[in-house]
């Protein structure tokens, strides 16, 4: 393993030589794939030295117990030789980690859909808590947030709300929190104190580029009508709303934020082009089905995969049995107390996987 620290490291050196070309400073994206890859070799060499250090350090040990001599050394050694030992094991696991192949879709943007499930208004209302939970989660990661497309319920909650994050990494977070999330609270129409249980479907999606997926004009129907809702003085003047039906497929996207036909079309294509690649991807995934089972990123999003209880101040992924009592922090943004257990779950079970293979 110690081999391949070099080679990161000579990888590292090439990438920082590349960016201080001049050849380089005027494409844009060459600048920004260099840079996704620096940050990704550095986050894996910054564990691997870790390990290398320990490794090192024990072999010295063993090396100045075996000479003899000085018994003084030699009591240091030892001593030295028994912290690295209860060391070495968790170093190189850590390691095995991060060396473990990633989604090729980890660094694309992701499209979020979230939609109002059972429960009426009050799951339109907690829609509208899952999305600003998201909102301030992507300002922590600052990741750019676009809304897409926005149905909107009573009380100021939504039926469907889609929106867009864009920066380090996004997809390869917010994968784990595609499915069914339900809540237990008093609803705000409750005049009895009962407790009421709603839930929510969230659906998260690579975005996809053209060349990902092609799409075809004559593959498309596109219909335009009046928006309704909010929306201002547009709403119900002028034909901006826009549905796009996919023919082979028979999906449906409507988009109707912007006062903009185009500009509707342009984001309906997105969220169009997104749910198709993921399609693809399922397709793919789905030859791999054992596997599939065992991670906990790649679930059936009708499963129920957490619930958000508000007397208790509780949430529980049912995924991997984790309860933590901080519900408001979690609301506020902290999503990563949450995601960052599932991604070591998910990445210990892909490590069995690898060494059983």
């Amino acid at each position: 393993m110690l081999d391949i620290i070099e080679r990161l490291e000579q990888r590292l050196k090439s990438i920082d030589e590349a960016l201080g070309d001049p050849a380089n400073l005027s494409d844009n994206k060459k600048l920004i794939e260099l840079g996704r890859e620096r940050r990704q070799v550095t986050n894996v060499l910054e564990v691997g030295r870790k390990y290398r250090k320990i490794k090192v350090g024990l072999n010295e040990a063993q090396e100045i117990i075996a000479r003899g001599g000085d018994e003084e050394l030699i009591a240091m050694a030892r001593e030295e030789l028994a912290m690295y030992q209860s060391q070495i094991d968790e170093a190189e696991r850590e390691f095995k980690l991060k060396l473990l192949p990633r989604d090729p879709d980890d660094d694309k943007a992701a499209i979020v859909e979230i939609r109002a499930g059972t429960g009426g208004d009050e799951a339109g209302l907690f829609s509208a808590d899952i999305f600003r939970m998201y909102q301030r989660y992507a300002d922590r990661r600052k990741w750019k947030l676009e809304i897409l497309s926005s149905n909107a319920s009573g009380m100021g909650g939504f039926k469907e709300i889609i929106f867009s994050l864009d920066g380090d990494e996004p997809y390869g977070m917010m994968k784990y929190e595609s499915g069914v999330h339900r809540v237990q609270r008093v609803p705000a129409t409750e005049t009895q104190g009962r407790i009421h249980t709603s839930a929510v479907t969230v659906a998260v999606f690579p975005e996809a580029e053209e060349v990902d997926i092609e799409i075809k004009e004559n593959e498309i129907k596109v219909d335009v009508y009046r928006s309704s809702g909010p929306g201002g003085q547009s709403v119900n003047t002028t034909d901006s709303a826009v549905r796009i039906t996919h023919l082979p497929t028979g999906l449906v996207v409507t988009c109707q934020d912007e006062k903009s036909q185009l500009k509707n079309k342009v984001k309906a294509l997105k969220v169009l082009r997104a749910r198709l690649y993921d399609q693809m991807i399922a397709d793919r995934n789905a030859k791999m089905a054992a596997e599939r089972r065992s991670m906990v990123s790649t679930g059936d999003r009708s499963a129920k995969i957490r619930t958000y209880n508000f007397p208790q101040s509780r949430v529980t992924d049912h995924r991997i049995n984790l309860t933590i009592y901080a519900l408001n922090d979690i609301l506020e943004g902290n999503v990563d107390a949450l995601i960052g257990p599932l991604r070591q779950h998910d990445q210990e079970e892909r490590l069995k996987i690898e060494a059983h293979a």
